[in-house]
């Protein structure tokens, strides 16, 4: 049996949802396992606080993510967050191996948060006009990100 989820915007609009939501989603899976890569190694005086603000960063990343492939599953468009497809698309930097220091820690997710934010403005003004729905889901992502960027920057000072 095959069945096609059917969207109500027209194709073009589509299309231009479908790649603003796709490549939100590879950012968020990304973003994800970055804030986990690092929560696992990092080390120093201020481990702990920082050990815990990077699970609230990946509770909020694998939240928005799931929201985001639900979006596009609503629309007709199947999401792809495969690792390989993550790898190749993602706008988020490779993340050092091994050990971090808790202050090059904090300065890695600020990077990575800039670039989930990035990203996510510039999708939030491509959807604002063909689909109003999918703009707003990009608003709410965007405030909780940039509150997750203040705070790792207050972390350094920077």
């Amino acid at each position: 049996m095959t069945y096609a989820v059917k969207s109500t915007l027209p194709d073009a609009d589509l299309k231009t949802v479908g790649e603003a939501l796709q490549g939100e989603l590879v950012d968020l899976v990304d973003l994800s396992l970055v804030a986990k890569q690092i929560h696992w190694n990092v080390i120093g005086p201020r481990f702990r606080s920082i050990h815990l603000q990077l699970d609230d960063v990946v509770a909020t990343a694998r939240s928005y993510s799931d929201t985001v492939a639900e979006r596009a599953s609503a629309l007709g468009l199947p999401p792809d967050g495969r690792s390989s497809t993550v790898a190749a698309t993602s706008a988020i930097e490779r993340v050092a191996e091994g050990w971090q220091k808790d202050t090059d820690a904090v300065r890695t997710m600020v990077k990575a948060l800039e670039a989930t934010i990035g990203g996510a403005r510039e999708r939030m003004r491509s959807v604002g006009e063909p689909d109003p729905v999918t703009e707003d889901i990009f608003i709410q992502l965007t405030a909780d990100l940039e509150k997750h960027h203040w705070m790792f920057q207050a972390e350094n000072g920077s």
